[in-house]
């Protein structure tokens, strides 16, 4: 990680897993690391460590993420030590780790490893209805048999997620679960390029936030997790290579959330009141078709109103983390949620239907900079009809 990344953490209080490589002997390309790994792991390691290990916010080092040696028996293990060993001769106050994307206990790269880190598997591969017709891996969720196998040892969801998503556009129909893998007319547009913003589409071996969640949740020894990816990014176009920078991020390359952000909010923060209705509510041509609703909120339920007239109260059940109103026809006009904890109000959202666009409207984040020729303000451009909507 860069330093200034490792500096905010510190002060935010963010937990940070250093991670050194991404291969170790065996490649994942032609010109990769893997070349002059035997040259320079040592000297990189320990550099790593003396860098960075004065920082609270370091709460793991990684030797290395998804590399090539889970497949190689003892001679991998054999391996993991050996970096574990460079890492712990120079700071042994804190634990090792390597992260895992194909991981079946028992098995030998595990054993060394002092902090199990699981890759997607944890919360289970392709192991929703939707993925059924999908080539490749399909596993149950790891958790139990990492635990049962290393009781002994903390267990921590290193990545998952691998959602898409762009930001603001939502396509029909609605998939039905909570989960389900990104194709062509099912969450995806391959002509524009876009992905459905109602945020249940993952890459083919992912989970949607609300999998990945509920699987943290039905396994509370896991430690936590980490996202793939808080931001969007350049490169790895999943699913449409066509476009500049990937769909993974929970905010988009220019720091706008995506609804995403919210079911995440809604669970990490439950004691900040909030209510996040998506989709937008302009939907011209689709007068009197199904158009889905779906609600993040901190409270326990909440009742949605559409031009004043309710559409039903429901609560969250147990390992659900969005509202849904899947049988919404479309009208213009406004979209009302009032959300309720332990039978209070507690947060309300509203979307309208707008007017043409009549005026912009610029807000800077900050009003003043330092003169230093680095800092920045960044200004949010809002198109606005005549009513200032």
């Amino acid at each position: 990680p860069a330093t200034e990344q490792l500096e905010l953490a510190d002060r935010m209080g963010l937990l940070v897993i250093d991670e050194s490589f991404d291969v170790w002997e065996r490649r994942k390309a032609p010109y990769d690391f893997h070349l002059i790994f035997p040259d320079w792991h040592e000297q990189d390691l320990r550099a790593l460590v003396r860098r960075d290990k004065n920082h609270p916010s370091v709460m793991l080092w990684s030797t290395g993420n998804e590399v090539g040696e889970q497949y190689t028996g003892q001679a991998g293990a054999d391996l993991a030590m050996k970096l574990q060993n460079i890492m712990k001769d120079e700071d042994p106050t804190r634990l090792t780790t390597a992260s895992m994307n194909f991981a079946k206990p028992p098995m030998e790269l595990t054993d060394p490893i002092e902090v199990i880190s699981l890759n997607y598997q944890g919360e289970g591969i392709r192991n929703a209805p939707a993925y059924d017709h999908l080539q490749g891996i399909n596993t149950e969720p790891l958790y139990p048999s990492f635990k049962e196998t290393y009781p002994g040892k903390v267990i921590v969801s290193s990545e998952n997620a691998a959602a898409v998503s762009s930001r603001g556009t939502y396509l029909f129909p609605v998939a039905e679960g909570i989960s389900s893998p990104i194709s062509d007319g099912v969450g995806g547009n391959p002509e524009k390029a876009y992905v459905s913003s109602y945020e249940l589409y993952t890459a083919d071996f992912g989970s949607s936030a609300d999998k990945v969640l509920r699987s943290l949740d039905q396994h509370p020894y896991v430690a936590g997790g980490f996202i793939w990816s808080g931001w969007d990014y350049l490169g790895e176009p999943t699913p449409y290579y066509s476009s500049r920078s990937s769909y993974f991020g929970t905010v988009d390359l220019a720091g706008f959330k995506k609804d995403r952000f919210y079911i995440y909010q809604a669970h990490w923060r439950p004691e900040l009141p909030m209510a996040h209705i998506f989709p937008h509510w302009n939907w011209s041509g689709r007068e009197g078709e199904v158009t889905p609703v779906h609600v993040a909120t901190s409270g326990d339920e909440a009742e949605l109103f559409l031009n004043g007239e309710s559409l039903g109260r429901k609560q969250k059940g147990e390992f659900e983390y969005r509202l849904r109103w899947d049988d919404v026809v479309y009208e213009p006009g406004e979209l009302r949620v009032v959300a309720y904890k332990d039978g209070e109000e507690w947060a309300e959202d509203v979307v309208q239907t707008t007017g043409e666009a009549a005026a912009l409207d610029a807000t800077a984040d900050r009003s003043e900079i330092e003169v230093d020729g680095k800092d920045l303000s960044f200004i949010t451009v809002r198109v606005q009809d005549a009513e200032g909507r």
